[in-house]
């Protein structure tokens, strides 16, 4: 995989998982805020795994 696409891999969803934090966080209390953010960031990492084919 070309350099170019593994950065992008990468930058992609930690700026949707900024914007869906910010978004969903806006009238929610600080615990409730890092359950999403916790919720989200294992979700991110779940579709890299499969996109990598679990390795």
């Amino acid at each position: 995989m070309p350099a170019d696409l593994v950065w992008l891999d990468i930058i992609v969803p930690v700026l949707m998982y900024c914007a869906l934090l910010w978004w969903v966080g806006r009238g929610l209390s600080w615990t409730a805020r890092l359950a999403t953010a916790a919720v989200t960031l294992l979700l991110i990492i779940a579709v890299l795994l499969a996109e990598r084919g679990w390795r």
